[in-house]
Formats: C-alpha cells, sequence, structure tokens
C-alpha cells in the first residue's frame, strides 16, 4: 500500500519533468485538446467505476478518483507530446496512439495490478485498447475543430 501511494506520486509528477522541452507555443496550441480529453476521462472514470470496468484497490481522498495522476500526469503531458509531434497528420497520430495504448494495455496493465494501483474487472486489455481509441479520436478531433473553428485558421501541421 505504502509503495502503491509513491507509485500514485511518481505518475502524477514525473511527466511534468519534461514540460519545459516542450515549449511555449505547444502547450498554448494544444492545451485545450489535452485539457478537454482529461474532463472526458473523469467522467470515464466515473462510468467504468459504475460499471466496474476496472478496480483500483487504493484511492487518493474518498470520493477523488484514482486514476487522476494518471490524467493528470501521464496522459494530460503525454497527450500535448504527441500532439505536438502528430498533429496534422492524422494516420501518424493513431498509428503511435495505437502503439502507447497497446503497450499500456498488455504491459502497463499488468505491472500495474502486480503492484496493487489497478485490475481490469469487467473489461478485457483488447476491450481497453479499443477504449484508448475512441479517446484518441475524440481529442484529435476536438483540437481539429478548436483550431478551425475558435482560431478561424484551418488547422494545420506541427509548429
Amino acid at each position: 500500500m505504502k509503495h502503491t501511494k509513491i507509485l500514485m506520486i511518481l505518475l502524477a509528477v514525473l511527466p511534468w519533468l519534461s514540460i519545459p522541452l516542450i515549449g511555449i507555443n505547444t502547450i498554448k496550441r494544444f492545451i485545450p485538446g489535452a485539457a478537454f480529453i482529461c474532463l472526458y476521462l473523469i467522467f470515464e472514470g466515473m462510468v467504468a467505476e459504475k460499471r466496474k470496468w476496472w478496480w483500483f484497490p487504493v484511492s487518493i481522498k474518498p470520493n477523488v478518483l484514482a486514476e487522476f495522476p494518471l490524467i493528470f500526469g501521464g496522459f494530460l503531458v503525454g497527450s500535448l507530446w504527441i500532439l505536438k509531434y502528430t498533429f496534422g497528420n492524422f494516420y501518424l497520430y493513431l498509428k503511435v496512439n495505437l502503439i502507447i495504448d497497446t503497450i499500456f494495455s498488455y504491459l502497463m496493465i499488468d505491472w500495474f495490478k502486480k503492484l496493487g494501483y489497478v485490475t481490469l474487472v469487467r473489461l478485457t486489455k483488447f476491450q481497453l485498447s479499443i477504449v484508448f481509441l475512441v479517446k484518441s479520436i475524440v481529442m484529435y478531433g476536438f483540437q481539429y475543430m478548436y483550431e478551425k473553428v475558435a482560431t478561424k485558421q484551418p488547422a494545420s501541421t506541427t509548429e
């Protein structure tokens, strides 16, 4: 249990160490898509908890989703990195996400389970991969629409 709390802190903090390397323009450009998908993930976490898709035996605090360290750590920062290098080339974006999501679904989940952080309950690893794929497409679509509508510019390739 003690190691799981340390893992949760590391999951939340370590990805942020790469933020200075991303660049302020990238952050400004892609934070809407990354923030949107984080909100989506919070909603998804609440649905997953009710439907018992997965189970986190530990939590940060009562009534706080245990996936917060993943959402606001690796997922948020990882989304910024992926968008930085792949936005504007949907097939590359999809390919990169499929690789990362597959690694998470088939390797990281087993490691997290071994550490006592999370366990899949009513979702198979393949179904989890599909859930990740849907999220990837939703985030890309949101960012595309944001750039097209909110900035009144056509969505373009990376900086």
